[in-house]
């Protein structure tokens, strides 16, 4: 139980009114900071790194640096910041986004203009039946539907397809007897 809780059955109730108003006051101030985004467009490149910690990758992308910030093999976001050739933020936003894989272009792009677009993938494989490597996304479309984006590569690495469907690692069916 609470520290506090003995202080409410106290003689003292405007003292424990006074904690309870200023713990809630404390937990309040705490959510407030986790709505605001981490880093802002203009902050120097070492704060970036001071605030989100180092990049799991970094894309250069002309004059331009992108550094990934991938939050694990079963996450479903992913986030990007780039940084300006000043050495400071242009943007740092969540790249998997149905909008970010239907950009990937068909014949165009290449395995670095994917990585630059949306990073790392959740895997990397090849299918029995399709002679192509695929990388896949398993992220939430829509911000609702736990879906896998799949990119095949040529051996060339270049981009030959882009399909969509539903996430297999949220398909319970495959464990009911």
């Amino acid at each position: 139980m609470p520290s506090f809780v003995p202080l409410l059955q106290s003689t003292r109730p405007r003292l424990a009114a006074a904690l309870l108003a200023l713990s809630a006051l404390c937990a309040l101030s705490g959510c407030a900071s986790l709505l605001q985004p981490p880093v802002q467009p203009g902050e120097p490149e070492d704060q970036v790194v001071a605030r989100l910690g180092p990049p799991t990758n970094v894309y250069p992308d002309g004059n331009v640096r992108v550094f990934e910030y991938g939050a694990g093999p079963f996450s479903q976001y992913q986030y990007m910041a780039r940084i300006g050739p000043d050495h400071r933020l242009i943007s740092y936003e969540q790249v998997w986004t149905i909008e970010n894989f239907r950009a990937i272009r068909p014949k165009q792009d290449t395995k670095l203009d994917v990585l630059r677009r949306v990073g790392r993938p959740t895997e990397v494989t090849r299918y029995a039946r399709i002679p192509f490597e695929a990388w896949n996304y398993g992220y939430k479309e829509s911000g609702v539907w736990n879906s896998q984006m799949t990119v095949y590569f040529t051996d060339q690495g270049i981009v030959e397809k882009v399909e969509n469907g539903p996430d297999p690692r949220y398909d319970d069916s495959r464990f009911r007897f």
